[in-house]
């Protein structure tokens, strides 16, 4: 079959839109699956939005039949200014769909090598976004549930045509889930938070959407002095987070932006999203007039969002082990147990197996794992010996 298939880059408006309805067609006919808005994929290939395209390149391809119908697709890219702690200049591939045969797969595959061995990279990590890891990151292969948004979604057959061409495990990362109430607490945790709450040098609240400015600045602190140590995370600038925090705006609840301060300089924070895929799946992929009408239906008059999920927390090093991460989980908990508060479950979106302490506190507050993804790495020297991601001691 491999011989009457065609790579097609992706070029035109025609072709991007192909690039999307194909994942509907490979999806079809899974309930779990939702189709993701056009924009959010899209704005991570814009070279105005994207400021990796400063000092990298991305490209995609489609993978066409004898007849031109479209069977696969996949992306790849680079940027030199993201290092990796280690002796490989690693690029991505990523939002890949194709039907079930490794031929086929294995030409997208290959696709991705070339182009990123030609721009320079010695192994390539996927699936991934040209981006940050909090969207579209990782291979779904345990939890055939559906999605939370700028979440992945695959079938289960793509883990065999990953591994059938060599891709190997690099790092797995866990979604957690936990009913909205401090139920399932332990009593370590417990116990710890209670020491903090009676020191008055602590603070815990949620950040109102008139302190935005303050909560870039804080969330840019707490980020680069907890999660700018791991491998493949970059510092940012207050500019930066600014740029991220408008971005989830439209959809954000400020009683779900929660900080921790000591002497009234942040130390943690717990930063929660409506989960609003539960609407995106009424969308079929488009934010337009009609879609913007529909979603405001839904969430405001049909009342359909119940559930949040956490998008990123983080916690000064010199903080950590102390209590207070139980501190700022009860402090929401106690909140979200109020009469009103429509959140009834949580889940926790984006756990590295390379990170035990926080896979720790996930167990300790009682949070269980439904999903498992896997980012996988593969190595262009095929001799090279293979490592997997360094366990970060948190």
């Amino acid at each position: 079959m491999v011989g009457s298939l065609q790579l097609v880059e992706v070029k035109s408006k025609k072709d991007i839109r192909e690039f999307h309805d194909l994942a509907a067609r490979i999806n079809r006919g899974d309930s779990n699956w939702i189709r993701p808005l056009m924009k959010d994929i899209e704005q991570g290939f814009n070279p105005s939005s994207n400021k990796l395209f400063r000092n990298g390149d991305a490209i995609r391809w489609l993978l066409k039949d004898a007849t031109g119908k479209s069977v696969g697709r996949v992306a790849a890219f680079y940027s030199k200014k993201i290092g990796h702690k280690d002796k490989h200049l690693v690029g991505g591939m990523g939002f890949f769909e194709c039907i079930n045969d490794r031929n086929a797969a294995h030409m997208l595959f290959d696709a991705c090598r070339n182009w990123l061995a030609g721009n320079g990279m010695t192994a390539m990590e996927g699936p991934e976004n040209f981006g940050e890891r909090d969207r579209w990151w990782g291979l779904l292969v345990d939890g055939f549930l559906p999605p939370n948004y700028c979440m992945p979604y695959n079938p289960s057959y793509y883990r065999e045509l990953f591994e059938s061409y060599g891709f190997r495990n690099y790092f797995e990362q866990y979604t957690y889930h936990i009913p909205v109430d401090d139920s399932r607490l332990s009593n370590v945790i417990r116990e710890k938070a209670e020491r903090i709450f009676i020191n008055p040098d602590y603070t815990f609240r949620y950040m109102t959407r008139g302190e935005m400015r303050d909560i870039a600045r804080n969330f840019m602190i707490v980020h680069n002095k907890g999660w700018a140590r791991f491998p493949g995370v970059k510092t940012i600038s207050e500019d930066h987070a600014r740029l991220i925090l408008k971005s989830i705006k439209p959809v954000l609840d400020e009683k779900l932006l929660w900080f921790g301060f000591y002497k009234d300089e942040p130390v943690c924070f717990f930063l929660m999203l409506p989960e609003i895929n539960q609407i995106v799946r009424h969308l079929n992929g488009n934010l337009n007039h009609i879609g913007r009408l529909k979603f405001l239906w839904y969430r405001y008059i049909r009342k359909e969002l119940d559930k949040a999920f956490g998008l990123i927390f983080g916690i000064v090093p010199e903080h950590q082990r102390k209590g207070v991460e139980g501190a700022l989980i009860m402090s929401f908990a106690r909140l979200a147990m109020s009469k009103g508060f429509p959140y009834k479950e949580l889940e926790l979106n984006w756990i590295g197996d390379f990170n035990p302490s926080m896979m720790h506190l996930a167990d300790q507050i009682g949070a269980t794992v439904i999903k498992t993804h896997i980012t996988y790495r593969y190595l262009f020297d095929r001799n090279a010996p293979f490592e997997r991601a360094p366990v970060v001691n948190v």
